[in-house]
């Protein structure tokens, strides 16, 4: 891009919600593998979709793996704005640790990005839940940004369309709306 210095500029890693709400100007985005952590819902939301009386359940990068996502191009003149609009945003309780990350873009590229990694020893790291828990603390979930069977939705929605199948989204997607979506991987991959 004409005007940008593209090594100061700032990538960051969508997991979630970010792939399709990321409410940040972004210059491009590009599918991108994070290796070393996995998607998972093992963050209680007290915020955006839930509240402490009644928590919803929200992703975080958790330990091991490998996660499929978006990464987003900042340019380096909107990077300190950006930066502070995602704190604010995925902050709200520092249920998340900051990091910048080796991050594998599906073009080839490698770039270090900005995450956020669910902290396991914060009070709202939720761990590995069974199914019937998942999808009972999704249901009761609102909060700030919606209701949680929302997020959920969008979220299985979006990383459909872009290829990813991620089974424990996909289970809660049928449950909370049966009939919509393929409940098995798309052949082929």
């Amino acid at each position: 891009m004409a005007g940008s210095d593209e090594a100061a500029d700032l990538w960051v890693f969508g997991y979630g919600s970010l792939i399709w709400r990321p409410g940040f100007a972004f210059a491009d985005s590009v599918p991108a593998r994070l290796y070393g952590y996995h998607r998972s819902l093992c963050v209680f939301s007290h915020v955006h979709r839930g509240t402490p009386e009644q928590p919803g359940l929200v992703l975080g990068l958790d330990r091991g793996g490998v996660c499929r996502g978006l990464a987003f191009r900042v340019l380096a003149a909107h990077a300190a704005e950006t930066v502070d609009y995602l704190r604010a945003r995925e902050q709200a309780t520092a249920v998340y640790v900051e990091k910048h990350v080796p991050l594998r873009l599906d073009d080839g590229r490698q770039v270090r990005a900005l995450v956020y990694v669910a902290d396991r020893k914060h009070l709202q790291y939720a761990g590995k839940l069974p199914p019937e828990d998942l999808l009972r603390l999704v249901r009761q979930g609102r909060g700030q940004s919606g209701e949680n069977p929302d997020y959920v939705l969008q979220t299985n929605e979006h990383l459909r369309k872009m290829g990813v199948y991620d089974p424990v989204l996909t289970s809660l997607a049928q449950e909370l709306a049966p009939g919509l979506g393929a409940p098995h991987p798309p052949v082929g991959r």
